[in-house]
């Protein structure tokens, strides 16, 4: 585990390499490090960058699908009309191949840089070869880049209207069940800021949820270092963090912290998934994104495994059962967590019933 002083520098360093790699903002070193005790980080929202979604759709008193699209004969694109978001919503779904009877769902969230028309999950992840053979249905967020995932306290000028904490655990779920023949049995998993994204649903919607996995996230926004790491997010793709959880000192931040909220975990299946930071066996010369995947993914990954820590230990003086995989080696990157969603299955497959 690393110091105080380690995950200092280890997080300092991450955090300019995420905005340098991004090119969504011009920002020094000064300005982006963070450890406990600092201020959080200024605001960096700018008019720049991508234009906010419009709505599509006149808003509606309930949320409805809107369309559908298949990719496969179990690949589908579903468009939902979504009255918090103020649009027509693209998720994606993966049926598995028998369907003559109900079935448990999982939500697969995605990172930072989640993209607006597909899912790294399955281009990155190959989510749709490994549940091809699993009784479950799979929904994937399209889009929702630096978002968390979460309901934000107003619509920010670049990210748009993101309510989506409303939109996975109050609006999708009945429609998934009722079009998809789930049984209302659901687990959520995501990586890095997914991670994080997935552990607040777990905790702040206690009956949806029977199992999550988180790999590679951290797990604090009520902390100094855990505010920082979160504002840092969202000001890489212009946002503006207050829209949010609000100025630094609203409670909203201490009612998303993870950890502060961990008993609220109990009874839920756990699993977390981190590696140690340092060159692993996908971070090779035959990688052609080795250099980024050490140079910004191991610092990614090493301040990651510290958060994780915390969050284990934490659910370990708590009594709560967790099962956690801390690799020797490994970076802040994709092939990773493909191996990680096949170890975690058996974890979160047993809650929900299917073998």
């Amino acid at each position: 585990m690393l110091s105080r002083r380690g995950v200092r520098r280890w997080v300092s360093s991450a955090m300019v390499s995420v905005a340098l790699l991004s090119g969504a903002m011009a920002v020094g070193a000064s300005s982006v490090s963070a450890a406990p005790g600092d201020t959080p980080l200024p605001s960096t929202g700018s008019s720049d960058g991508p234009a906010p979604a419009e709505p599509t759709t006149t808003p509606a008193s309930q949320a409805s699908i809107d369309h559908i699209e298949p990719i496969t004969d179990r690949w589908l694109r579903v468009f939902v009309h979504s009255p918090a978001m103020s649009r027509v919503v693209e998720v994606q779904v993966l049926l598995p191949r028998e369907r003559n009877h109900p079935r448990p769902t999982v939500y697969m969230l995605d990172g930072r840089t989640a993209n607006p028309t597909s899912n790294n999950w399955t281009e990155l992840g190959h989510a749709d070869e490994f549940f091809e053979d699993k009784d479950v249905n799979v929904v994937l967020t399209v889009g929702g880049p630096a978002s968390f995932y979460t309901d934000w306290q107003q619509p920010d000028p670049v990210l748009g209207t993101n309510m989506w904490e409303t939109f996975l655990a109050k609006e999708l779920p009945p429609l998934i069940d009722t079009t998809f023949d789930g049984n209302g049995r659901n687990a959520v998993m995501g990586v890095s800021m997914g991670a994080e994204a997935a552990m607040m649903l777990a905790f702040r919607q206690p009956k949806l949820y029977t199992a999550v996995a988180a790999h590679s996230g951290c797990f604090s926004t009520g902390t100094d270092l855990g505010q920082a790491q979160a504002r840092t997010v969202v000001a890489t793709y212009r946002g503006e963090p207050d829209n949010m959880f609000g100025p630094y000192h609203d409670p909203d931040w201490l009612e998303h912290d993870v950890i502060m909220n961990a008993d609220r975990l109990r009874g839920k299946t756990i699993y977390l998934s981190v590696g140690s930071g340092l060159p692993g066996k996908y971070d090779t010369p035959n990688n052609p994104d080795m250099v980024s995947t050490i140079g910004l993914g191991g610092p990614l990954e090493a301040a990651t495994n510290a958060c994780t820590q915390r969050l284990a230990d934490r659910l370990t003086t708590l009594g709560i059962p967790v099962t956690s995989h801390f690799r020797l080696t490994g970076t802040h990157s994709w092939p990773y967590w493909r191996d990680e969603l096949a170890r975690s299955w058996p974890t979160v497959s047993r809650p929900l019933g299917v073998a």
